[in-house]
């Protein structure tokens, strides 16, 4: 009888993140394409660091190349800085009373409050924090099998 070849577990947590990754752009894609929320001077730049994990991860799952995972955990750890502070802005008054106005739409405008808690700030944060998690287990799996 053949055994079947045992599944990295690296490979799994490569494909959570770029599912992360994927989910958050068109979850972006829908609040602005199709509700028409247009993003803020800080929404762009989440979305500056976000689109690009889609690419780069896909390319990375269909690889199996589990040295971008140091890369992503840097990218992944910026992006969850600014959504972390651009949620700190919504949620936060003494941040928002003395926010900056950025752009047309102000950053500490909610377009969505699901719970009191949930923005969209709120879930990208949870996406970079999916993505950093995933990229940190294999950096750690990774370095481990080198040694």
């Amino acid at each position: 009888m053949e055994q079947k070849p045992k599944k990295d577990s690296r490979e799994n947590l490569l494909f959570s993140a770029w599912a992360a990754s994927v989910i958050a752009m068109f979850g972006s894609l829908y609040f602005s394409e199709i509700r028409q929320y247009e993003p803020c001077e800080l929404c762009w730049y989440q979305r500056i660091l976000m689109y690009p994990f889609v690419v780069i991860l896909g390319i990375a799952v269909v690889k199996k190349d589990y040295r971008i995972s140091l890369y992503t955990m840097i990218l992944s750890c910026i992006g969850g800085l600014i959504s972390l502070y651009h949620y700190g802005l919504q949620k936060l008054s003494f941040l928002s009373d003395i926010a900056p106005a950025c752009g047309r739409v102000p950053c500490t405008g909610q377009y969505i409050n699901w719970l009191g808690f949930i923005t969209i700030p709120f879930l990208a944060l949870i996406a970079f924090i999916i993505i950093f998690i995933c990229s940190l287990m294999i950096y750690r799996k990774t370095k481990e099998e080198a040694h």
